[in-house]
């Protein structure tokens, strides 16, 4: 779209030719585990005296400071880990803390005067030491029930928490007093206390927390919610801070769940953690799996969960009787993409029922012509004409009306069906009362990633995040392999009700006629309460503008600056801070790649602004 993500792709192009997709991925990797980290911890990430001093005078303005009870189950710990776990709620710059410890019956004899001694050192630090081993969840319920303050903080024996953490959550609490649940940013320290691979994470996204749990560490919650669903679930071992959080998630609004984005927590990496990778516990995942499936029974939707590398895919069942889509193609000349493209759709699409409609915009060519001829014979195809000058959004919206379906598929001439099931995928999202739009994954023909979802404020307005990316690398966290949502998603190919395109005022032919037209009605659905939902288990390839070709005339520059001004006076705002993005993450780049600086600027009125 802009300049930034041609050079983006330019370097990509490069090194795939160079090194292959081996090479391209393992760059992608190197982003995430830079030591340009380690300078941005030292930049922006750390506390000296001076602003210690500033923070504890914050801490102590704090109106009603609440109480936060930090809840740690132990057993058999590294001690050296455990003492560094424990002085780093000590070392909290807010002090209104308590640290509930339930030791669950450790067999090391050096733990229990351990631990004793702390809790004689400091009378914010309580033990319980349970009589027999119950397992992680029976250990955390044995610590909760110690708890005395009005919020819960989760943190295992050999975690650290940032010295501010429990100062931010403070002030998040009296900032938004119907919260319920808050969640920070994380990352992983080794044994040598080395920071790394930071996970900056999106706000809160229920599609993407189905496919992980984005919310623990840090996660806090509001303890009568806790105490309401009955604790930690014995059972669901491994996952039992997913399961409880999917349980309170079921007895709140989105809107009272909270993200701080801001590295909170530091994971621990050790041979034996989830921190280095799931498969270190694979009862971990299973567990996921059964806490997601009974989820999705409590709140009575029908849905499958699978795992999916370090994730898990939910299939949500499609209706006994499907609704009728309408795929509208709009097209000129380019007989050969198009035969492609329709093509596809018919030899390989699995879905039923759907019709094409392919709004024909002024086709001259012999070829072209004679082949639309050919598909208007097609009980399945129909041929709109339209003589008027290009303009994506009014073509589509001659189509839409003109559409029998319930569903709406906005598919460009240049794709190519890759998986047969693609709209099932999507449609089974779209009838989904809370979505909006649904976009898939589109490929180049060198099966790179075109698009997995858009971003607002990279480049300015909007670009295509993981491009470039190796068709079978997951990204980062994971985020080119799961559903999640996102602020926009290509038109290129986007499923959505035909109530929902009506309801949110259709594409804007006035302003939007060629560029960001896709963007501006996401961007519009979500201002009307809906999510837009991205999947990776729809495949297409994209032969990117290959009929309309590139900006590359002044008139066609002009009109793609205006369309590009009219995004920023009409979403300036939501442009510099996408909920779905991280302030943390580049604008600059389309890669996840780190902020110099980041826009999370410092806590004034207790909001975080970003």
């Amino acid at each position: 779209m802009t300049g930034g993500i041609a050079d983006v792709l330019g370097k990509a192009w490069r090194v795939w030719r160079a090194e292959g997709w081996a090479g391209l991925t393992s760059r992608f990797d190197a982003i995430r585990n830079s030591p340009d980290y380690n300078k941005w911890i030292r930049q922006f990430d750390t506390l000296d005296d001076t602003r210690r001093v500033q923070l504890r005078k914050t801490a102590e303005k704090i109106p009603c400071a609440p109480l936060i009870s930090v809840v740690m189950p132990t057993y058999n710990p590294d001690l050296r880990w455990l003492a560094q776990a424990i002085e780093s709620v000590r070392t909290q710059i807010y002090p209104h803390w308590e640290l509930c410890i339930a030791d669950d019956a450790s067999t090391d004899p050096r733990v229990r005067p351990s631990l004793e001694r702390y809790a004689r050192a400091d009378h914010r630090i309580r033990v319980a030491f349970r009589d027999r081993n119950g397992h992680i969840s029976a250990a955390s319920n044995t610590a909760l029930a110690m708890a005395n303050g009005e919020w819960v903080a989760l943190l295992d024996h050999d975690d650290l928490l940032a010295e501010d953490a429990l100062l931010r959550v403070a002030q998040v609490i009296r900032s938004w007093p119907n919260c319920r649940l808050i969640y920070s940013d994380e990352d992983k320290v080794d044994a040598r206390n080395t920071r790394a691979d930071a996970y900056f994470k999106c706000d809160w996204n229920p599609e993407l927390f189905e496919s992980q749990n984005m919310f623990s560490h840090l996660g806090v919650y509001y303890r009568s919610l806790v105490v309401e669903i009955g604790g930690f679930r014995e059972g669901f071992e491994g996952a039992q801070d997913y399961d409880l959080a999917l349980r309170c998630v079921e007895r709140i609004r989105t809107d009272q769940i909270v993200h701080i984005p801001r590295v909170l927590y530091h994971w621990r990496v050790h041979r034996k953690s989830t921190a280095r990778a799931l498969e270190s516990k694979p009862y971990a995942q299973d567990a996921g799996r059964r806490a997601l499936t009974e989820h999705f029974e409590r709140l009575g939707i029908a849905a499958r969960v699978e795992l999916s590398g370090n994730g898990y895919r939910v299939r949500y069942a499609l209706p006994e009787r499907c609704p009728l889509v309408t795929l509208i193609i709009p097209t000129r000349n380019g007989e050969t993409l198009l035969r492609q493209c329709v093509g596809s759709i018919l030899e390989k699409t699995t879905y039923r029922p759907y019709e094409i409609l392919v709004v024909d915009n002024g086709s001259d060519e012999p070829g072209c012509l004679a082949y639309l001829r050919q598909l208007s014979k097609d009980t399945r195809v129909r041929v709109m004409r339209d003589e008027g000058p290009f303009n994506y959004s009014a073509l589509n919206n001659a189509a839409v009306r003109a559409a029998r379906g319930e569903v709406i598929g906005l598919v460009n001439n240049d794709v190519e069906v890759i998986s047969r099931d693609w709209l099932d995928e999507m449609v089974s999202h779209a009838l989904r009362p809370s979505v909006g739009a649904v976009g898939a994954k589109l490929l180049f023909p060198n099966d790179t990633v075109q698009h997995a979802g858009v971003v607002l404020g990279i480049g300015g307005v909007a670009a295509h995040m993981h491009r470039g990316l190796p068709r079978e690398h997951r990204g980062y966290f994971e985020r080119a392999g799961l559903v999640q949502a996102y602020s926009a998603v290509t038109a290129a190919c986007l499923v959505v009700r035909k109530a929902v395109y009506e309801e949110v005022g259709g594409l804007n032919e006035t302003d939007l006629r060629v560029a960001f037209n896709d963007v501006d009605f996401c961007l519009r659905a979500r201002a009307a309460g809906y999510r837009n939902v991205w999947t990776p288990y729809a495949e297409l390839y994209h032969h990117e503008s290959a009929t309309r070709g590139t900006e590359d005339t002044d008139e066609k520059r002009e009109r793609f600056a205006r369309e590009a001004c009219y995004m920023r006076e009409q979403w300036g705002a939501l442009l510099l801070a996408d909920p779905a993005y991280n302030p943390n993450l580049s604008v600059v780049h389309s890669d996840f790649r780190l902020a110099w600086p980041p826009r999370v600027s410092e806590v004034a009125t207790g909001k975080l602004q970003t």
